[in-house]
């Protein structure tokens, strides 16, 4: 579900005679993050075939705000895991070529500014598939052109930059998580298994990695917090793009105004597909959670999956979809009605 049919489900689930209801969807830079500024901002979406994370043509879209001065594009849209679906995972072909696609859109219709979400990434190829598409070029020591990246990636001595570079906009990137690029808390360690990177291949997919920091001489980029998001498309945008990593439900909170919405209400409902430890990590429900707390405002979650772990400092309650019988393919299938009885059910006060 987008971030807007999950607060629907619940809404329609928790509505009481005489309630009023704002109903806010917010994002952290993954996924639904551009369709929720663009709808809350009464933007234009466009939609264009951009090449998805293993090079099939997929259907992307992003958002066009502030009568066309600013793009807000999420890289879920276009190289994202949730378009492979069924499809088996490619780590070492996954790329963000679409996601530069989406940007060189974006670029040709003028705006001066980009806002780029990196979330929910299926790519571990540090932003190179992206700079590809802008129009770096990346060259072996023997002086070959490395078309097929990030397969070969390891082979990097050289990039080359595009001629008319100091002419792109101004990039500001919604990281929803802070990993560094490399070591044990980097993307290869921490988010590689759910790409399909399997342990036997860590040390070479971190290597191919280390290679393109030293040729990128992107050392003190690496170390930075959210470099490592998506499969390290945070770092890839410092580097080729000369971007700002900032945290993402911070920019989202701002453009939506959620300070505002949270103090007007006196309860809070937010809610993530699986919430564990990792929803404490810059991910929306503990931002939410935290800037209700600001307002000393009482904060429920609805999730999917619930993982081990003291949440009780973040939210008052929390509420595992009861699914019953089904496996969680099937409970997603039918996600939007099982999660409308679930919040139907609850004892929010």
């Amino acid at each position: 579900m987008t971030a807007g049919e999950a607060c629907r489900a619940i809404s329609r689930g928790v509505a009481r005679a005489g309630d009023e209801i704002r109903i806010v969807p917010v994002a952290d830079g993954g996924d639904g993050m551009a369709r929720a500024l663009t709808d809350a901002q009464s933007g234009e979406w466009i939609e264009m075939e951009v090449q998805g994370p293993l090079g099939e043509p997929v259907l992307a879209g992003y958002g066009l705000l502030d009568d066309g001065a600013t793009a807000v594009i999420e890289m879920a849209e276009a190289s994202g895991l949730a378009i492979l679906g069924s499809q088996p995972l490619d780590p070492w072909r996954a790329s963000t070529f679409g996601t530069g696609q989406l940007i060189c859109d974006a670029m040709e219709r003028g705006v001066g500014k980009v806002l780029l979400g990196i979330g929910g990434s299926a790519t571990n190829d540090g932003g190179t598939g992206m700079a590809k598409a802008l129009g770096y070029r990346f060259f072996n020591g023997e002086g070959e052109e490395l078309e097929e990246l990030p397969e070969r990636l390891g082979e990097l001595a050289r990039i080359e930059a595009p001629a008319g570079i100091e002419s792109f906009p101004e990039v500001v990137v919604a990281c929803d998580v802070t990993n560094p690029l490399l070591g044990p808390q980097g993307c290869t360690a921490v988010y590689g298994p759910q790409k399909g990177i399997i342990p036997s291949d860590s040390d070479a997919q971190e290597s191919r990695l280390k290679q393109l920091v030293s040729v990128t001489d992107g050392e003190s980029f690496a170390e930075e917090p959210g470099s490592g998001a998506a499969g390290g498309l945070g770092f890839g945008a410092k580097v080729f793009l000369k971007a700002k990593l900032v945290p993402g439900f911070d920019l989202v909170a701002d453009v939506l105004n959620l300070p505002e919405a949270i103090e007007w209400a006196d309860l809070v409902i937010t809610g993530e597909g699986k919430i564990d430890g990792q929803s404490l990590q810059g991910k929306a429900p503990a931002g939410v959670a935290a800037l209700a707390r600001n307002y000393r405002k009482r904060v429920v979650a609805f999730c999917g999956l619930l993982g081990e772990g003291d949440f009780s400092t973040y939210f008052d309650q929390i509420w595992e979809i009861d699914r019953g019988a089904l496996s969680v393919e099937e409970s997603m299938q039918q996600g939007d009605s099982l999660l409308e009885k679930t919040a139907r059910k609850a004892e929010l006060w």
